[in-house]
C-alpha cells in the first residue's frame, strides 16, 4: 500500500509511525485508518521490529479527533458499522498486537485520537498535550472503545466526568490520573520513547507477546485472566527465549534472545 497520510521510520529494533495530516491536525479519516491498519500489521510481522512508536506530525496534535465531515450524514446502520469496523480492524488490533505499541502524544489527543492512544499499550505525553473525549458535544458518544478503555485506565468516576463534560485535561492531570506513564518536554518526547523502546527490545519478544495477552485477558469479563497467565507461563518454558534467558542468568551474562 502506498501511504499518503502516514510515514514510517525504522531504526535499530523499533519503528516510528507518524500520522501526517498537519493541516487537519492529524484527524483520522478512512484513508488514515486503513493505512494504520496495514502499517501495524506489516510491522507486527517483521521479526526485526521489537517496538512500535505511534505519534503525530508537527507540534500541535497527536490526533485531534476523527474527520467529522466523513460521517456527519451517516445513518444508524452506517454509524454502527463505522464503530464496529474501526474497533475490530485498528483499535482492538493495536491493543492485542504482539509487538508493544507506545503512543507518543505530542499535542491534542481528542476523541478518536485519545481512543487511538488508549488502544496502545501505554502512553507518553509532551507537556503541551491536551486530552479529552468531546463526542457528547456533537450528539454522539465515543465509538472506538473510549467508553471502555478510559474507565479501565483512570476509574469510572473520572471517566464519566471527562465524557459527560466533553472537557480536556492537560498532561499533568493525565499523569496524575494514570492515563499517561510519563510527561516530558516536546523536544524530549520521542527520545524518551526511544529510550523506553530500547529497554523493551532488550527483553524476550516472545515473553512480551504472552505478557500482553495475559494482561489484556484480565480486562475481559468472559475470560479467566489467571488461567490465561498460567497457560502463557507454561508455554514460555518450551521456547528458545526461555532457554537462552535462564542460561544467560546462570552464566552471569546478558541474554541474546533468538525470538523464537
Amino acid at each position: 500500500m502506498d501511504f499518503e497520510n502516514i510515514y514510517i521510520e525504522e531504526e535499530n529494533n523499533f519503528a516510528t509511525i507518524t500520522i501526517n495530516r498537519p493541516s487537519k491536525l492529524n484527524a483520522l479519516n478512512r484513508r488514515t485508518i486503513e493505512e494504520l491498519q496495514v502499517a501495524i500489521a506489516e510491522l507486527d510481522e517483521d521479526a526485526n521490529i521489537k517496538v512500535i512508536i505511534l505519534t503525530g506530525s508537527g507540534e500541535k496534535a497527536f490526533v485531534a479527533g476523527a474527520d467529522i465531515s466523513e460521517f456527519a450524514h451517516f445513518s444508524v446502520k452506517e454509524g454502527r458499522q463505522l464503530a464496529a469496523l474501526g474497533q475490530k480492524n485498528l483499535f482492538n488490533a493495536i491493543e492485542n498486537l504482539s509487538t508493544p505499541v507506545i503512543a507518543a502524544i505530542n499535542g491534542f489527543a481528542l476523541g478518536g485520537g485519545l481512543e487511538l492512544a488508549m488502544a496502545c499499550h501505554f502512553r507518553v505525553a509532551s507537556s503541551n498535550a491536551r486530552m479529552g473525549l468531546p463526542e457528547v458535544s456533537l450528539g454522539v458518544i465515543p465509538g472506538y472503545g473510549g467508553t471502555q478503555r478510559l474507565p479501565q485506565l483512570i476509574g469510572k468516576g473520572r471517566a464519566m466526568e471527562m465524557i459527560m463534560t466533553a472537557g480536556m485535561i492537560d498532561a499533568d492531570k493525565a499523569f496524575a490520573y494514570g492515563l499517561v506513564n510519563h510527561v516530558t518536554s516536546l523536544e524530549e518526547l520521542l527520545p524518551l520513547c526511544v529510550k523506553i523502546a530500547g529497554r523493551i527490545s532488550n527483553n524476550s519478544s516472545v515473553a512480551i507477546k504472552h505478557a500482553i495477552k495475559a494482561v489484556n485477558a484480565g480486562f475481559k469479563y468472559d475470560v479467566d485472566g489467571y488461567a490465561v497467565e498460567v497457560d502463557a507461563f507454561g508455554h514460555c518454558f518450551g521456547t528458545d527465549d526461555f532457554k537462552e534467558g535462564t542460561t544467560a542468568f546462570l552464566e552471569k551474562r546478558k541474554a541474546d534472545f533468538p525470538g523464537s
